[in-house]
């Protein structure tokens, strides 16, 4: 081993405390970086082959009621591979011991053979017979949140009817890998399923002898996708096809690609903040290393060794510690994936998930960390190439602290000779310690915006379900109904307040930009499903135009002013052009909000309801619930405080719970941050904290000089870290939400004050640690280290 080599061992085990620390923060970088691009790729690979294997349908068309011989007219379509009709319709399961239905979603299944498109996959029990109508597969989600079993019965309301439904076994389907009843945007296994019946069964249930009200289309390679929805709808339009769509507007795929891209961007753009911060403290390190080494430096050159080789000794040095924690984080980000695979395992109804790495993962870890971590230190090599051994061997040139010490003259007589010294410090080296506070500032900074982000989330609940949703009760109908239906609700004892909604769904256009969704039209002044903006503002709703949140109208690229295309998807589905009046910052989705009465007159539709928010006495809620159970027109009634338990759930997996690994990470930067910073400093100033020590200053004394100083940085650090905070919880609010929700940027004196805590904490058991060091020096041999 060569002399350079043996010596870079010796540094690295004598900053081993610096090493591990910044090695620490590399490590978090590629641990997020590792961990995201796995479930990314795990997620996209299990997505895709499940998709194929289960031949997930690239176009729904549904349709009011078309004649089987139509499906032969679809499959003759240019570029169709395969086309199938099928039966679907709403349902209400009635579980013994529970007041409240529970929706459902039923689904045809074709007799003596298995679908061409969305087949299914048996995960307990047999196939459905033919001959036993009354057979039924379930949805595995929700039959293990309500405990059934192959073998048990069920009663269920079906068009009308209520009949005995036996279940043989349990299934799972890429078409419900996100399940959500209609009208919610919050999954809930407890609260919607999914039941497969026999096609000839279920079209007498429906009343769809011989027709079929949805068509599935599996297209061929290359196959232009507009197309195709154009033709199916033409083919459809005479018996009130709705509007195909493909894939990518199905609601569980939707939620599915959305949760992927989430933590694509997140795999893009958290790491690189750790990984500069990472950079910035080796830059510190090893720049006081080399200015503290300048005379070893010298000696090097002397003995003959070129700049080019005494750069490349502290190059490595970099490397080494860069290596040390990419190295640590590719095998913590493998760990921390599969843990995160059984979360997205039961978030998403996949039948297997395994966590796939992803070799590019690994690679761009390791080169991104060393070159974030060189990038630090090449500003320093210049300064080794510079030395030569002459002026290395000199002492440095004594600084000018003349003009530093007015300061600490005019407090002479107020301090005493350790502050003294620890003010001093301050005024004579105002660039490192202005280095020192920027890093502490970092963590401080990283502290606040997560700290902030996780009272987001809980704001945001908040929010939504005391301050939006005043009410106690949804009721959705089959379809749109009277008005008069508000008084029948408000007639039913127990009931305290009903306010109507009427829900329609569109293709909503704006030049090249579309948007597959609903509008939600309110009464004018809405009391129980108000629309807020996100400062908690009503939304004033025009008599004409149309409201538009701010993540709708991104997608849209409109603006006040503008004119929509309005393609309508129910009834008549007639085409409207109608004006955007306001855009707004909402809190939950991105919806379009108009007047209930302006909505009706654009349809056509006068009076017409299909929703309605009630509350209630919680008292008579049992007598309410088992009352709706027995309307034929109801398609399902839903509680605000399921909701709200949905949605929690739903943020404390998947991407949700990613809150609480960061704000950990967080909290292993800061503590690297600060006790690096205290390393470096007692590495300065080793052999002067011994003299003192010699000439009889105390451990106590002799401490208070160095930890004084960076209680100082600290404390100089946090408000500027308070700041810093602010700016990025912006960002990372961002990247936390989605289309289903978001999340504010949160600031209140609790983040503020936990964050400021964790940093002091750090501190103190960073200046405990530093101290015990301190404590255990041999003065002799510090004292021997030359200048």
């Amino acid at each position: 081993m060569s002399p350079l080599n043996r010596k870079l061992l010796r540094d690295l085990w004598r900053i081993k405390g610096q090493a591990l620390a910044i090695g620490a923060v590399i490590a978090v970088g590629v641990l997020m970086l590792v961990m995201m691009s796995g479930l990314v790729t795990s997620l996209d690979e299990t997505r895709r082959a499940y998709y194929e294997r289960y031949r997930l349908a690239d176009v729904f068309a549904p349709v009011k009621r078309a004649p089987e011989h139509m499906i032969a007219d679809l499959a003759a379509i240019p570029g169709v591979a395969a086309a199938e009709g099928r039966v679907t319709g709403s349902a209400l399961i009635d579980l013994s011991g529970r007041d409240l239905p529970l929706q459902a979603q039923a689904v045809s299944l074709p007799e003596f053979r298995e679908p061409r498109i969305n087949d299914i996959y048996l995960t307990e029990g047999r196939s459905l017979e033919s001959n036993h109508p009354d057979e039924i597969l379930l949805l595995q989600s929700f039959a293990g949140a309500h405990g059934l079993k192959p073998g048990d019965t069920i009663a269920a309301t079906m068009n009308g009817r209520r009949r005995i439904l036996h279940i043989v076994g349990l299934a799972k389907s890429p078409e419900f890998l996100y399940t959500v009843a209609p009208g919610e945007l919050v999954s809930d296994d407890s609260r919607f399923g999914v039941i497969w019946m026999s096609r000839k069964a279920l079209e007498a249930a429906y009343d769809m002898e011989g027709a079929f009200n949805e068509a599935l289309l599996l297209l061929t390679p290359n196959v232009r996708l507009p197309a195709a929805l154009d033709a199916a709808d033409r083919i459809l339009k005479p018996y009130g096809g709705t509007g195909a769509y493909g894939r990518k507007d199905q609601t569980s795929n939707r939620f599915v690609s959305e949760e992927i891209d989430g933590l694509r961007t997140m795999s893009t753009g958290v790491p690189p903040i750790f990984l500069a911060v990472a950079a910035f403290l080796l830059y510190i390190v090893i720049s006081r290393m080399v200015q503290a080494e300048r005379e070893q430096i010298g000696l090097i050159k002397a003995f003959g060794y070129s700049d080019f080789e005494v750069g490349v000794h502290y190059f490595k040095l970099v490397v080494a510690i860069a290596a040390g924690g990419a190295l640590a984080g590719c095998l913590f980000g493998i760990a921390a994936g599969r843990a995160m695979v059984n979360l997205y395992l039961a978030y998403f109804k996949f039948p297997f998930l395994v966590f796939k790495l992803d070799p590019a993962a690994f690679v761009t870890g390791f080169l991104v960390s060393v070159g974030a971590a060189s990038a630090g230190g090449l500003f320093v090599l210049r300064r080794v190439f510079a030395l030569t051994p002459a002026a290395a061997m000199r002492p440095p040139i004594p600084p000018d602290y003349s003009r530093a010490g007015a300061l600490g003259k005019a407090l002479d007589a107020v301090l005493d000779q350790p502050s003294r010294m620890v003010l001093r410090r301050l005024t004579r080296h105002p660039g490192r310690m202005a280095g020192a506070m920027i890093g502490i500032a970092f963590g401080m900074a990283l502290s606040v915006a997560m700290i902030g982000i996780m009272t987001g989330f809980s704001h945001m609940i908040d929010l939504t379900f005391n301050v939006i949703d005043r009410s106690d009760v949804t009721v959705t109908f089959n379809e749109a109904m009277s008005d008069k239906t508000v008084f029948e609700l408000q007639s039913l004892s127990g009931v305290i307040e009903v306010e109507p909604v009427r829900v329609v769904p569109v293709v909503l256009h704006h030049g090249r930009n579309s948007h597959r969704g609903v509008i939600n039209g309110l009464v004018p002044l809405p009391r129980l499903n108000r629309a807020v903006d996100s400062r908690m503002a009503t939304i004033h709703l025009g008599k004409g135009g149309i409201i538009l949140a701010q993540a709708l109208a991104d997608i849209l690229a409109a603006r006040p002013g503008d004119i929509l295309t309005v393609e309508v998807r129910e009834g008549r589905r007639p085409v409207l052009f109608i004006p955007v009046a306001g855009v707004a910052d909402t809190l939950l989705g991105a919806p379009a909000f108009m007047q209930i009465s302006a909505l009706n007159r654009a349809l056509g539709e006068q009076n017409r309801i299909s929703a309605a928010c009630m509350r209630i006495d919680s008292i008579q809620s049992a007598r309410i619930y088992r009352t709706l159970k027995q309307m034929p027109s109801v398609a399902g009634v839903s509680l605000k405080s399921d909701a709200r338990a949905a949605l929690q759930k739903q943020m404390d997996t998947g991407a949700g719970a990613m809150r609480y690994i960061m704000a950990a990470i967080a909290a292993v930067i800061t503590f690297g941050i600060v006790y690096n910073a205290a390393r470096i400093a007692y590495a300065e100033r080793a052999r002067d904290l011994a003299s003192l020590r010699v000439i009889g200053f105390t451990k106590g004394e002799a401490s208070f000089v160095l930890l004084g100083e960076l209680a100082a940085v600290t404390l100089g650090a946090l408000p500027m870290g308070a700041v810093l905070g602010y700016f990025l919880s912006f960002g990372i609010a961002k990247g936390f939400s989605t289309d289903l929700y978001q999340i504010p940027a949160s600031f209140s004196p609790e983040s503020y004050g936990t964050a400021a805590i964790a940093v002091m904490g750090a501190a103190i058991v960073s200046g405990f640690l530093v101290k015990r060091d301190m404590d255990k020096a041999d003065l002799v041999s510090v004292l021997k280290t030359r200048e």
